[in-house]
């Protein structure tokens, strides 16, 4: 489940950042043309890529598609950079073909006003996967399990030098119980549900797997096919040293069982060395989670809808749960 905050307008005191509006596309044009030497900006619009950046598809004169990234305050300012390093190493990997597809390769940037710079790179090939066309065999739901084992695979210091998170096992279960008791707090979790993650969560054998490399943010947006094949990988803001089951979540969730199984199969045939049988059920319990941090989302940000849409969800879970 997407969490999406609404955007934030001010910052701390000599941070630089002040009240301030979401930039319009053509300011975002402007800062692509001065980021990327000989970028003829001829047409752009505004992207949703959430709320912490302003973004926009800028097109050039000679046909080439470009994105430009402005953090909107001094914390996502520094979360950009820090997503920056880390495609600098990505690039790397994909250049040695150890990662199958492509990840944004930043071409320049812009200082802006505030302070921080926005940051431009080429817009990647694909088109968003739609999960409803996934079929099992070995099409597009095979090349994503192996894309995403692949991502798993890397050592753990790409994430480390680009100062992004890294969690133990014991660190990492310790979160989701924080957050469970956060989201119980709130007093919208069915009681037998709330029973039910509290069991999951407290049996320590489910929990011991090895932390890689994750993007932490995997979604049908964030990942662009072509021709049958993962093209592409964006979004990788949210990357730590972590639970592989986080990138799995969405996937088990959404897609048909049977896909999902096929695309399970993939992956453990893509890593070298995986001893983790728990891994499936982490993915599904960490999916169902996503609706508790929904839940706190609304009522953090006192958005009624979001509160009526949790409660819903949560509701219609602990019904399906039941019956299972």
């Amino acid at each position: 489940m997407a969490n999406t905050p609404p955007r934030r307008s001010t910052a701390t005191s000599g941070s630089g950042y002040r009240e301030r509006v979401p930039r319009s596309a053509l300011t975002l044009a402007a800062l692509a043309t001065a980021a990327v030497p000989g970028l003829d900006a001829v047409s752009a619009r505004r992207l949703d890529t959430g709320p912490d950046v302003d973004a926009a598809e800028v097109r050039a004169a000679d046909g080439d598609a470009w994105v430009v990234r402005s953090p909107v305050d001094a914390a996502s300012g520094a979360a950009l950079e820090a997503e920056v390093a880390l495609l600098g190493s990505l690039a790397h990997y994909v250049t040695s073909g150890v990662l199958p597809f492509a990840v944004p390769r930043p071409a320049g940037s812009a200082p802006l006003p505030e302070g921080g710079r926005a940051v431009v790179h080429r817009a990647l090939r694909g088109t968003p996967l739609v999960v409803d066309e996934l079929a099992p065999g070995p099409g597009t739901a095979a090349d994503l399990g192996r894309s995403i084992a692949a991502v798993h695979e890397l050592p753990a210091s790409v994430v480390e030098d680009a100062t992004l998170p890294t969690y133990t096992s014991a660190e990492y279960r310790e979160r989701r119980l924080a957050e469970l008791d956060d989201a119980a707090s709130t007093g919208h979790v069915p009681p037998t549900l709330l029973r039910r993650w509290e069991r999951l969560l407290e049996d320590v054998s489910m929990w011991r797997f090895q932390p890689v490399v994750v993007h932490g943010d995997l979604s049908a947006e964030h990942v662009l096919v072509d021709a049958g094949r993962v093209a592409s990988v964006t979004g990788w803001a949210e990357a730590r040293v972590a639970d592989p089951a986080d990138d799995l979540a969405w996937i088990l969730v959404s897609a048909p069982e049977d896909t999902a199984d096929a695309i399970l199969e993939a992956y453990q045939l893509r890593r070298t060395e995986l001893t983790d049988p728990h891994l499936a059920d982490r993915a599904l319990l960490v999916g169902e989670l996503a609706l508790a941090r929904w839940l706190l989302h609304g009522v953090r940000h006192h958005l009624d809808d979001v509160v009526a849409d949790a409660i819903d969800m949560l509701a219609e879970l602990d019904e399906q749960t039941r019956e299972e």
